[in-house]
């Protein structure tokens, strides 16, 4: 288990460019599977989760090669379906929640998906009902073995369908539509996700010559095509890791620029951050974050208490309220983070207690900060990382703390950020990587 030794205190400054996003690569990557040409898809980012998928499509039989940095050609012209039966893809799928996205593109073009109930981060239930009543809708049969960790999914030619989603699951929606394009006959999803990595998927799709309406709406209507074609794709930057680098920019009291942040599609992301009283300024296509000794935290127009809650798309993201409540710590003010999607999500806050942070974790869901202003530095100490987004928002408070921290099982940080040691050592932090 790799462990991350941080020298806290450290003011940082410079550029930053964010990864590419990890949520569109999974599915985008995924979508490869719908035809036998080439895909070219550029921007992918080199973190664990997204070389587990590319892994399982080598073994699957697809033909990858590295063009470059970030760029990967992408041919699944002769692929080995028994794969998905073998005990190594029920391992390697059971360690990649997304890996689920394989099933979509597979069931469409050859009737036949399997999947071994994915992993992933412990972050509360994540169920996949969505996924399989969309198949089922579909036309496929759902077939789960008796102790539930293999399923399979078979249909001899899936028929499009109107479904109404009864969540907007962002993956659920994907793999959806990723049956559906070659579906016989119209699909139409309502209560779809339309966050921007779905638009750059369906984008991408139509490229490939289906044909699907309503992009950026939760009303897309797909009229099933009997073949795809090979394209070229470029995915959108993180914006998760942009958020990241935004809270870490105000807690630190550092100047950084991000560059290349895609501000259109970042939708209330730099105006929750500006509700916590953090300067930020667009510069072209550029984030520039300046040196703030304190940020205040805003309240509502009728003088009550702030509250900052994730919800579908266009609302705020769920996996950036770790951040944002990381971010609070050394505000002033107060504020209510209200996490709705995930019930363990906000489980980890008993180490920011630990380090000197002023929180009443009110329930599984909601949390109040209570910020210090900077009059009362953190203290360093041990932690261990429970999942992705808990873990950068340890590894950012541990940044402004005073003295050497310690961050254990940062395997779960690797999984969604890319060489993030090496980039913040560039902006001036101290980060020891050790096993």
């Amino acid at each position: 288990m790799g462990s991350f030794i941080i020298e806290g205190g450290r003011r940082l400054k410079g550029e930053i460019i964010p990864q590419g996003a990890k949520n569109e690569a999974l599915q985008v990557i995924s979508a490869v599977l719908l035809t036998d040409e080439e895909v070219t898809i550029e921007n992918i980012p080199d973190i664990v989760d997204v070389n587990k998928l590319i892994d399982i499509l080598r073994n699957l039989g697809v033909k990858i090669r590295k063009k470059s940095k970030g760029t990967y050609v992408f041919q699944a012209d002769d692929l080995n379906l028994d794969y998905l039966q073998s005990e190594e893809f029920k391992t390697k799928g059971g360690g990649l929640r997304g890996s689920i996205m394989i099933m979509g593109p597979l069931l469409a073009r050859f009737g036949k998906a399997y999947m071994t109930k994915p992993g992933g981060d412990k972050i509360g239930r994540r169920r996949l009902d969505t996924h399989f009543e969309g198949f089922i809708k579909l036309g496929a049969e759902l077939k789960i073995e008796s102790d539930k960790h293999f399923f399979s999914v078979v249909a001899k030619q899936l028929k499009g369908a109107d479904m109404l989603l009864d969540e907007a699951s962002v993956t659920g929606t994907a793999n959806i539509i990723l049956a559906a394009v070659l579906a016989e006959g119209k699909t139409t999803i309502y209560n779809a996700a339309c966050e921007p990595y779905i638009q750059q998927l369906t984008k991408m799709l139509n490229r490939m010559g289906a044909k699907i309406s309503g992009i950026g709406s939760n009303f897309l209507t797909i009229e099933g095509v009997e073949k795809l074609g090979g394209t070229k794709h470029r995915v959108l930057p993180d914006m998760i890791e942009i958020g990241s680098w935004i809270g870490l920019a105000a807690i630190t009291r550092s100047e950084i620029t991000i560059k290349n942040v895609s501000w259109e599609n970042l939708g209330q992301i730099p105006r929750v951050f500006k509700k916590l009283g953090i300067k930020l300024e667009r510069r072209d296509d550029d984030i520039y974050i300046p040196v703030q000794e304190h940020y205040t935290i805003q309240t509502f127009m009728d003088g009550s208490i702030l509250t900052v809650a994730d919800a579908p798309w266009p609302g705020f993201t769920p996996d950036l309220l770790s951040i944002v409540l990381v971010t609070a710590i050394q505000a002033e003010g107060v504020v209510l983070i209200h996490q709705k999607m995930f019930e363990s999500r906000l489980f980890f806050v008993d180490k920011l207690i630990d380090m000197g942070a002023q929180i009443i974790l009110n329930d599984p869901h909601r949390a109040t900060v209570i910020g210090l202003n900077h009059k009362t530095p953190l203290k360093a100490t041990t932690m261990t990382s429970p999942d992705i987004r808990a873990g950068v928002s340890l590894l950012i408070a541990a940044l402004s703390a005073e003295g050497k921290s310690v961050i254990h099982n940062i395997e779960q940080i690797d999984r969604g950020y890319e060489a993030i040691d090496a980039k913040l050592n560039k902006l001036g932090a101290r980060i020891e990587r050790v096993n």
